[in-house]
């Protein structure tokens, strides 16, 4: 295929997107993001965000990354073996390690940087074994990050062999695990989400750990949706199911309810983070996280340790608007966490009540296949610590109008 032909086919592609409703348009914004933004000129709730505790313009956030700005500058302009690194680069990652309830921490451009750095860091190297295979079992709705991570471990060190198992689907895994033995494989890794980023619900942690330990395997959670967000302190999802300071390998990120800018992490016991600073690609070639971005997550944690109301704040909007949008008449996945998902079924249903709810002042986005099961289309509300109930009680009025507009209700 020439060039030519190849831009005339991919023509053919997006327009094919279009006619089909499943095309994702970018809404430019105007303002700063919160729980209220400026779209076309006017204030509109913001549903679709994952600000989770309203931190990403908070005052305090700012002046921390104004201050780091000043006194650390812009940019490393290189790796950190290479450049050096900074007093609170090494804080973070303490810091980040202690909330999560983990020995070490290492800190990445992003938490998909993280994952992808954990399994083929550890992974594709032999550890002084000729030979060897490696076992990866992996719920079937993990992150794209997970997959493409095992994807790439499993292209670098071609011992590794990735097993699926059923959403949440504890008997399955078990019984994946007991078949497996008596397999002399060198390192096992359960892996799964902490919150699954399209439903909203939460891993069986208690009994991944339980099977962890039985089967002497590590078990790895990337909580990027509920750290600063789940548990009494805020702690994630570990902390919310009784298991924090029993999971070997966390990972997460600083762009979500940490301030909301970017940056990922990877924390676990110290042998395995200092290896992975050693062996890890993805860490050892790429630049580490702004000085004023590590800041603000520094201040994140601050924010969270020595007030956590925000945290209750988020939980009381959380059960507040699943509790009216049922109310409603609206499907929703049940559940505590403040990602919502209200399910449409069509995809062009999800595109055409977005479009209709921005009309009517709510800023929220639809999921469709393959990013959720064909016949699951959804528009996944994100609620916020920030939001009030005024603003809450405004886009419920939105869901309403448009609602039995569409037929939906």
């Amino acid at each position: 295929m020439r060039p030519q032909e190849l831009y005339d086919a991919l023509d053919r592609e997006l327009e094919s997107i279009k006619e089909q409703k499943t095309f994702k348009y970018e809404v430019p914004l105007e303002s700063q993001q919160g729980s209220e933004v400026i779209v076309g000129g006017r204030d509109v709730v913001m549903l679709a965000s994952n600000n989770y505790l309203g931190l990403s313009n908070h005052p305090r956030i700012k002046e921390a990354a104004r201050k780091a700005l000043d006194e650390w500058g812009y940019g490393l302009a290189s790796v950190r073996f290479l450049c050096g690194t900074e007093p609170i680069h090494i804080d973070l990652e303490r810091r980040i390690a202690e909330f999560v309830g983990c020995e070490a921490g290492i800190l990445h451009s992003s938490a998909f940087s993280a994952n992808e750095a954990f399994f083929a860091g550890l992974l594709a190297n032999d550890l002084g074994s000729t030979a060897y295979q490696d076992a990866i079992y992996s719920d079937q709705l993990n992150h794209a990050s997970i997959i493409d991570g095992i994807r790439l471990c499993r292209g670098i060190a071609k011992q590794t062999v990735s097993r699926p198992y059923p959403h949440s689907d504890t008997r399955r895994l078990a019984a994946m695990l007991e078949e497996d033995r008596d397999k002399s494989y060198r390192i096992k890794i359960i892996a799964t989400d902490g919150t699954f980023s399209m439903e909203g619900d939460l891993a069986p942690l208690p009994e991944l750990v339980r099977l962890a330990r039985e089967h002497g395997a590590l078990l790895m959670v990337d909580d990027s949706h509920s750290t600063g967000v789940l548990g009494k302190r805020g702690r994630g999802t570990h902390e919310e199911l009784g298991v924090f300071g029993q999971i070997d390998v966390m990972t997460g990120t600083f762009g979500k309810a940490l301030g909301g800018a970017c940056g990922g992490f990877i924390a676990g016991r110290k042998p395995l983070v200092e290896f992975l600073r050693q062996k890890s690609r993805p860490y050892t070639f790429s630049n580490t996280m702004p000085p004023m971005v590590v800041a603000g997550s520094i201040e994140a944690i601050n924010m969270i340790e020595t007030d956590p109301a925000i945290v209750d704040t988020l939980h009381g909007n959380t059960e507040y608007f699943r509790e009216q949008i049922v109310r409603l008449g609206f499907k929703i996945i049940k559940g505590l966490h403040p990602i919502v998902p209200v399910i449409l079924g069509e995809a062009a249903l999800a595109q055409d009540m977005s479009r209709e709810l921005l009309g009517e002042g709510v800023y929220i986005k639809g999921l469709w296949y393959p990013v959720v099961p064909k016949g699951e289309a959804r528009l996944r509300a994100q609620i916020s610590a920030a939001h009030t109930r005024e603003a809450l009680d405004r886009a419920l009025a939105a869901f309403d109008k448009v609602g039995k507009r569409l037929d939906v209700i």
